[in-house]
């Protein structure tokens, strides 16, 4: 029988992308209603996604946070396939050349979980 956590990863999905987004104008609430309205379509169209997460930064106070970026995205897939064929869905698409003349910088960071292996 599999551990309460080898269940739970794979759940979600053993490979993540998670992103990070600096808007322009991070105090405008209409580039910031522009970016969230887009991003959730995407999100919720989306036939590849595990899991999701479209978060702020939260109010933690450590030496070690970021709190700089405007919004982080999480989403978790099955594998690398999905989240490549995420990459060219047509919803992926219309949300970058939706939102990317807002943004200032995106950091990406994607990871397969080596936990199950």
């Amino acid at each position: 029988m599999p551990s309460t956590m080898e269940t739970q990863n794979k759940k979600i999905g053993d490979f993540y992308h998670v992103v990070y987004f600096w808007l322009k104008n991070p105090s405008s609430t209409e580039d910031r209603k522009k970016f969230e309205n887009s991003l959730t379509n995407l999100l919720n169209v989306s036939k590849h996604l595990m899991t999701k997460h479209l978060g702020i930064p939260a109010s933690t106070d450590r030496p070690v946070i970021d709190h700089s970026y405007t919004y982080s995205l999480v989403l978790s897939f099955r594998d690398k396939a999905e989240h490549d064929a995420y990459q060219i869905e047509d919803a992926h698409k219309v949300f970058i050349s939706e939102c990317e003349h807002l943004w200032q910088k995106v950091v990406v960071y994607d990871s397969e979980n080596i936990l199950n292996s």
